[in-house]
């Protein structure tokens, strides 16, 4: 098994898996194996509660638990201490820091930038913090802004996750650039899981994914398969050969799974599967 092949295999079995914080999240997460590394996502229309309530049935199933932060949904620093106090409870000293959907923030945090800060000065970081990364251009934000911004969050941060995006050379060439401006974080890049497709391409539009989406339809001609789930086989695929360049590479995957974990568990499986069977 070749170097690249070896990683892949590696890669796929420490997958991070992430799921939206509705009814039902932690009876879907059963099809997890105990110690899978799980994130919770923060939604504006709950609150950061379900985050911690969801995260709290998966980590007693056995699961490494990240809760998103959204710091547009916290009001103040007392507020923040209590949902660190339980992210602590959770038992993996980690969790994930993003500027969050509420058009207004609840508070003194309009971004991540300033929640990350705010835990440093009440010392209160957790044993590790993850950020966000934007291979492809932001819906909302100049390119300019995202580069600064990364930059700024990378000196209180552990590690970064890709948003989606569906253009395996847009990536590489992304993770080139973030290492050329110095930022040398661990990354794990952010697949969309096997998930059905009308529910990616609503998702996917919610968050401003055109470029990207662009792609997809002209290279997978996506529109004419919308009863076939999409995989992301193809993206995996472009990426493999990027697998072994020299540290600090690609760190891992992180999987979109919009909750349709039986679908995402199972094409990690057959990925693996087929691995197994490629010739020495």
């Amino acid at each position: 098994m070749d170097t690249s092949t070896q990683r892949l295999q590696e890669m796929l079995c420490r997958s991070r898996f992430e799921v939206l914080p509705v009814r039902g999240a932690a009876e879907r997460a059963a099809v997890l194996p105990a110690g899978s590394a799980v994130t919770v996502t923060a939604s504006a229309a709950k609150g950061p509660d379900a985050t911690m309530d969801v995260a709290a049935r998966l980590a007693e199933s056995g699961l490494h638990v990240v809760p998103h932060l959204a710091a547009r949904s916290i009001p103040d620093r007392a507020r923040l201490a209590e949902l660190l106090d339980r992210a602590a409870a959770l038992g993996s000293d980690e969790v994930f820091v993003v500027a969050g959907d509420s058009p207004v923030p609840a508070g003194e945090f309009p971004d991540a930038l300033a929640l990350l800060r705010t835990m440093e000065e009440l010392g209160r970081r957790p044993g590790k913090v993850g950020i966000t990364g934007y291979p492809e251009r932001h819906a909302f934000l100049s390119d300019a802004a995202t580069i600064r911004a990364m930059a700024d969050k990378a000196r209180y941060a552990d590690y970064v996750v890709s948003q989606i995006c569906y253009d395996p050379r847009r990536i590489a060439d992304w993770l080139g650039e973030v290492r050329a401006r110095g930022v040398l974080l661990p990354v794990h890049i952010g697949l969309p899981g096997a998930v059905d497709v009308t529910k990616l391409l609503r998702m996917s539009m919610k968050i401003g994914l055109g470029e990207s989406l662009r792609f997809l339809r002209k290279q997978h001609g996506l529109v004419t398969r919308l009863l076939a789930p999409y995989t992301p086989d193809a993206l995996v695929d472009g990426l493999w050969p990027h697998l072994d360049e020299p540290a600090p590479g690609i760190a891992g995957w992180h999987l979109f799974t919009f909750n349709e974990l039986d679908r995402t568990v199972q094409w990690r499986d057959d990925a693996l599967a087929r691995i197994q069977e490629v010739p020495a």
